[in-house]
């Protein structure tokens, strides 16, 4: 069977108004094997992920010539049409939506599996947001393994993982070569949280889950789109559809995930004391000791004594950077994977809004 390219429409909340997207479907030939769904993009500016897609369903293509799919496979290169059309002054809107001001990464129903058809009744009174959140989150619960990909600022490859599915999941970050994975605590109403609730909700009091995933991958940073990042990506992502038996083939010698694996009580968010410009004095993929200087926050142009120096509070390795250099007073400047819980009380849920 060839693949089957659809697309879902979504009514716009004003006369006239209409987005559309595309899903990629691949039937599998194999009963009981593993169903996938991946989408990319749900923050419509972060396109690191797109272009994974892009070269993965070309690989897919011809894996399907060859009869190498053996579960089903959904694939949504780009799943946010309405954020991707607010450009404010050439700039993409595309985290919040500009008319509820919600993050197009939250508010998603929290819903057991046995639940999951309501979510398309009544669809047609549910403003634009909430038909595209109810459509997407439907696609992901009809499969066993969900990946949803987004990028950070300036960034390593690292993933938010629920500790419900780790380590099972660590195959998925030696396939992508992450550099770090972040045990989230289901605090959220996230994608992928939406979807690990609604996989939990099925086995309450299990420890672990064998066989499914929802999973968060940050492909690092917002400028990293490159045909040969893609293809890197691609593979990889190719690679731990093999060793899920998702697709048919040899997966290769496997050496385990040697990342770093912390809490999110473990990562340590570095914030600006004041605003102004910052000279960072370290950048992703460095380990830092504790009091080592890692940026500098110039809050009185020209008067060295206004100087802000921001220091490591503890060992880590830093995973991701801000790319503007301007911050405001509390803005985030840097995530820091760390062994050690920080010293920061951190309310449940999201590191960032």
């Amino acid at each position: 069977m060839a693949m089957n390219l659809s697309e879902i429409v979504i009514d716009g909340d004003t006369p006239g108004a209409v987005w559309r997207f595309p899903v990629f479907r691949f039937k599998g030939s194999a009963s009981g094997a593993p169903s996938v769904y991946i989408q990319a993009a749900l923050h419509a500016g972060e396109l690191p992920g797109t272009a994974l897609l892009h070269i993965l369903l070309q690989k897919l293509v011809e894996a399907e010539t060859q009869g190498l799919i053996r579960g089903d496979i959904t694939i949504v290169p780009h799943a946010n049409p309405i954020g991707l059309s607010q450009q404010h002054f050439g700039e993409i809107q595309g985290r919040f939506d500009l008319g509820s001001r919600t993050n197009f990464n939250r508010e998603f129903p929290l819903i057991s599996l046995s639940n999951r058809e309501n979510l398309l009744d009544g669809l047609e009174s549910q403003n634009a947001v909430d038909q595209l959140k109810r459509q997407l989150l439907h696609m992901a619960l009809g499969a066993d393994l969900m990946l949803d990909l987004h990028c950070d600022d300036e960034s390593l490859q690292y993933a938010y993982i629920d500790p419900v599915f780790w380590p099972e999941a660590a195959d998925l970050a030696e396939a992508m070569a992450m550099d770090a994975v972040f045990l989230s605590d289901g605090e959220s109403t996230a994608f992928e949280e939406a979807v690990g609730h609604a996989f939990k909700a099925t086995s309450p009091a299990a420890e672990t889950l064998p066989g499914r995933l929802a999973v968060t991958v940050e492909l690092r940073g917002l400028a990293d789109v490159g045909v040969e990042t893609a293809r890197r990506d691609a593979d990889g992502l190719y690679r731990f559809l093999v060793m899920r038996g998702v697709l048919a083939g040899e997966a290769g010698v496997r050496h385990g995930f040697t990342g770093a694996v912390s809490t999110l009580d473990q990562v340590e968010v570095i914030r600006a004391p004041e605003a102004g410009a910052v000279f960072f004095h370290r950048t992703i993929g460095d380990r830092v000791k504790a009091g080592d200087l890692l940026a500098t926050v110039i809050t009185r142009p020209g008067l060295a004594e206004g100087d802000q120096p921001i220091h490591a509070p503890q060992d880590g390795l830093i995973v991701t950077r801000a790319s503007r250099r301007y911050v405001r007073r509390n803005g985030n400047l840097m995530k820091i994977a760390c062994t050690n819980p920080s010293a920061r009380t951190r309310p449940p849920g999201t590191l960032e809004d």
